[in-house]
């Protein structure tokens, strides 16, 4: 009769999960924001924009917003109508329209026309919670941060780091593993690894660099081969989701609206 497998400690998760950031960072030395942006507002906008949509269709929609309405004091500005049919393709057009409406106004009657640099002042602002504020304050003001969007709670439950669906608790409970230094690139490798091997529906488990190292190995496909062909962006020889990546983003830049 075989022994039930013994139960993990928290010293011995804590380990393992120092271990799969450390493996990250060597599959995902590039990893970074797949955002376009040139500055905090430019960053604080496509955030919001992001919600319930791809990366890439942001920042196929953003180049013309922002030449429409490049500071703040520009979008508080807006015809609604007319911006709503700049931001159509992200979804939730009138929703992200009165949130760009209500942030920029704030940033120009609160904050002299500059994106605030602090947690407490960022989530103030509509349509910014915890999730954007960390983005923001991570890759344009280099305050650390966690990122929990939907990819980063589902892997972290896969690797039993959590199980956790609140993504405050979840941010509290990651936190408590790593040093603070790392919060930010973390958040990126964990989102790179959802979006390219570790998928919601069909995990490529065959092609994993961690496998090992996950008590959820077996939920994909588990064929090499087979898992290969899941792989998405830059693993799958595909485009990436930023049009304008880093110089050391390994991948091909995505294309333009209606280029393909």
């Amino acid at each position: 009769m075989r022994k039930a497998p013994k139960a993990e400690s928290h010293l011995a998760m804590v380990r393992r999960a120092r271990r799969i950031n450390r493996e990250l960072a060597e599959v995902y030395p590039y990893a970074h924001p797949e955002l376009d942006f040139r500055n905090p507002f430019e960053l604080l906008v496509a955030t919001v924009l992001s919600a319930q949509t791809t990366d890439l269709r942001v920042n196929q929609t953003t180049p013309a917003l922002f030449a429409a309405y490049p500071t703040p004091e520009d979008m508080a500005a807006a015809v609604p109508e007319e911006m709503e049919e700049i931001i159509r393709p992200t979804g939730f057009f009138r929703a992200k329209t009165k949130s760009l409406l209500g942030l920029s106004a704030a940033l120009r009657d609160e904050f002299g026309g500059e994106v605030p640099g602090r947690l407490e002042d960022l989530v103030k602002l509509p349509g910014v919670g915890r999730k954007t504020a960390n983005v923001v304050l991570g890759n344009a003001f280099g305050v650390p941060g966690i990122t929990v969007d939907t990819h980063f709670g589902r892997l972290v439950r896969r690797w039993k780091w959590t199980d956790e669906e609140d993504p405050v608790k979840v941010e509290a409970v990651v936190a408590g593993i790593f040093p603070k230094s790392e919060w930010t690139m973390l958040s990126h490798r964990v989102v790179f690894h959802g979006r390219r091997i570790c998928h919601a529906r069909k995990p490529a488990c065959g092609a994993c660099p961690i496998a090992p190292l996950c008590p959820s190995y077996g939920e994909g496909e588990t064929d090499p081969e087979k898992a290969g062909k899941l792989l998405k962006y830059e693993m799958g020889g595909y485009p990436g989701q930023r049009l304008s990546p880093p110089a050391d983003y390994p991948g091909k830049p995505a294309p333009a609206l209606g280029a393909g």
